[in-house]
């Protein structure tokens, strides 16, 4: 847990460590410590990209002695081929990938900031990424509310057999998704940060006419047929409903409620 300023200076003290070695090109803040630092909270990380001369990446990625020079770590993780996950001793948390310059033509990100670039400078900009990233955002409501009509259906009998992990994922998660993925079609969106990799990140803020009834259909793993009767309420209030299958989800969810 950190706030603005020690999270903000201890990017800059990494680029101070990264300046040390003659192979090293950038490094590139994202996320909060990226373009959107005006969002940094108490909850907020460390979320970047080194960008190594060629050749010099696994170098980066098998030695943290350059991440472990600014602050000792508590905790580091590798969790992908070219990056960690860590916690330094003071309880920074943090996620890194490491990068020549060129592959950075795949890497999908967005809001980059420079917080330390090299004498030798870059061949082009890296602030934002070049790689497409898929679109997060439905344009069909249509096919949002029959997605989550079915997954209901189906969870439910899920639910009925016993299997109600598999249900709560069909309840409780692939709908809310579903309606994430065009709920700027259903009501304001405020502008608060959207994230094009995660429709649920800041929804609260940004869909609080949604956000209110979430709870509703989010109850848990021991109230599974009640979030389904919740969220086929909502499905109902937005959109004209098929009575057919409407009917029968509730009878499904009043049959696992007697179970």
């Amino acid at each position: 847990m950190a706030s603005k300023q020690p999270l903000l200076h201890r990017l800059d003290e990494i680029g101070k460590s990264l300046e040390k070695y003659e192979n090293t090109l950038a490094l590139l803040g994202l996320g909060s410590v990226g373009a959107e630092t005006d969002r940094i909270d108490d909850y907020s990380d460390l979320d970047f990209f080194v960008i190594v001369a060629p050749g010099y990446k696994q170098l980066f990625i098998d030695r943290l002695d350059w991440l472990e020079d600014v602050h000792p770590l508590a905790f580091s993780f590798k969790n992908c081929d070219i990056g960690y996950k860590f916690l330094f001793e003071d309880g920074i948390y943090g996620e890194f990938a490491v990068f020549e310059e060129a592959e950075l033509e795949h890497a999908q990100y967005t809001g980059g900031r420079i917080a330390w670039i090299s004498k030798r400078g870059l061949k082009g900009s890296i602030l934002e990424g070049k790689a497409a990233i898929p679109a997060r955002r439905g344009q069909s409501i249509d096919h949002a509310v029959g997605e989550a009509l079915t997954n209901l259906y189906v969870g439910l009998g899920r639910y009925a057999r016993g299997e109600k992990l598999s249900a709560l994922r069909f309840i409780e998660s692939y709908p809310i998704d579903g309606l994430l993925s065009v709920m700027h079609l259903l009501e304001p969106e405020t502008d608060f940060f959207p994230d094009v990799f995660g429709n649920e990140r800041r929804a609260e803020k940004r869909f609080p006419r949604f956000a209110a009834q979430m709870g509703g259909m989010l109850q848990g793993y021991d109230r599974i047929p009640e979030s389904a009767i919740q969220m086929l309420n909502y499905l109902e209030s937005i959109y004209p409903v098929n009575q057919r299958m409407s009917a029968e989800i509730r009878a499904l969810a009043k049959h696992c409620q007697a179970k």
